[in-house]
């Protein structure tokens, strides 16, 4: 694999820690800014609206520019929001801040994904964008926990510049590792060429399997700490830990998953679906004992990364016309399955169904998912089927003969 993915991935690390770590700050976000834990939650929500915001925004005013070109400007609009969010005076400031953080994130894991797959031979495509998603799963295992870390010790500000310096790093990277000019590549297209992609019905039921099958994830995923303490009996200085289990098994699916797609795309995505959804199915009787627990989280995180590679490159397969949009939408896609997936998991717990039930509901969207994953299949078979037997006779009969003259004795 060519050294030019190490670029991205170091781009997608950084990224991947400045999303997670504010949730491990926010109790010394909020005490330092003198505002309740739930006010400073919204820190959370204003980078989720940056990404849904800038994912398809950003990746369609930058169409005619250089891919290359593009990702150093993205990194650079990353640096500055962290920046500026370690400098923040107030809340207010670093609200908008947040916002501004979030803004290149979408973009720069779609574009980074089309040039992840100019790299590399087409055999190998999958591959090559789980290699740029390894950065966001190692994060959760290193960078998120160092980043919490230094800022429990040095305060939270000197996290934040931390990630700064992380996006610095990956923007010297990209100067020297991506080429100027891709490998069979085509020029981009324009705002026109990209907008197109967004007419054709495949790319929106590829981007409903990404909505239904992460929601299905987050749905579990963002009550896993209660589940993890009230149902499988942990304390919760264990948490931290097992979240780091989440890691492993997220980036152990995402290696399976890209060397998996490369060899049948449609085979893994409906395996990973079907498996989230069984792993999910099995959380209240998981939960029932720490082992068990610890188990469940780690099949969570590798059933639900297995799907992700194959999810990406469907997207941009059914959007050759504007592959860079398209794959940044589906971006904004992941994290309005993260925003979708949160609040039905929390209507079941509000319900009343128990610690568990987020699961049992994320198992319901992962089937979802499935559905809307072979619709897309049917879809595309009637747009590539041949046409009848019948039909070329049809056509035979209708074609008028050419009269033989035979020479003159």
């Amino acid at each position: 694999m060519p050294l030019a993915l190490l670029a991205l991935a170091v781009g997608a690390f950084g990224i991947g820690t400045t999303e997670f770590v504010m949730m491990g700050l926010l109790p010394d976000v909020a005490a330092d800014l003198h505002t309740s834990i739930p006010t400073a939650g919204h820190l959370v929500s204003a980078y989720a609206l940056g990404v849904v915001i800038g994912a398809p925004v950003l990746a369609a005013v930058t169409a005619r520019r250089s891919r290359r070109a593009v990702l150093m400007a993205l990194m650079g609009l990353f640096v500055a929001g962290n920046a500026l969010s370690a400098l923040a005076p107030d809340h207010g400031w670093l609200l908008a801040a947040r916002f501004l953080s979030g803004l290149p994130h979408g973009a720069f894991f779609g574009v980074g994904a089309v040039v992840a797959t100019n790299l590399v031979a087409p055999e190998r495509k999958a591959r090559s964008v789980s290699l740029m998603f390894l950065g966001l799963t190692v994060a959760n295992i290193a960078g998120v926990p160092a980043a919490t870390l230094v800022g429990q010790h040095l305060g939270w500000r000197a996290a934040f510049l931390g990630v700064s310096v992380i996006g610095v790093a990956a923007i010297v990277s990209l100067a020297l590792l991506i080429p100027r000019t891709l490998p069979g590549a085509a020029a981009p297209g324009g705002l026109r060429g990209e907008l197109s992609a967004l007419r054709s019905l495949p790319v929106w039921l590829a981007l409903g399997t990404t909505v239904a099958g992460f929601g299905a994830l987050f749905s579990a995923y963002s009550y896993i700490a209660p589940m993890l303490t009230d149902a499988a009996g942990y304390a919760d200085s264990s948490v931290t830990l097992l979240l780091a289990l989440f890691g492993v098994g997220a980036t152990v699916g995402n290696l399976l998953g890209g060397r998996l797609a490369d060899h049948a795309m449609r085979a893994t995505l409906f395996g990973g679906l079907t498996s989230l959804a069984a792993v999910l199915a099995l959380f209240p009787l998981l939960m029932r004992t720490q082992t068990g627990g610890a188990l469940a989280v780690v099949l969570l995180g590798v059933a639900a990364f297995v799907a992700g590679s194959p999810l990406n490159l469907m997207v941009m397969e059914r959007a050759t016309a504007g592959p860079s949009l398209a794959s940044s939408a589906n971006q904004a896609a992941f994290n309005l399955a993260n925003a979708g997936g949160a609040w039905i998991g929390g209507l079941a717990l509000a319900a009343g169904l128990g610690a568990t039930s987020p699961a049992l509901a994320g198992a319901g969207l992962a089937l979802l998912g499935v559905a809307v994953a072979t619709t897309a299949y049917v879809v595309d078979r009637r747009r590539v089927a041949p046409l009848p037997a019948t039909h070329d006779r049809v056509i035979a009969t209708h074609v008028p003969s050419i009269p033989q003259h035979q020479p003159q004795a």
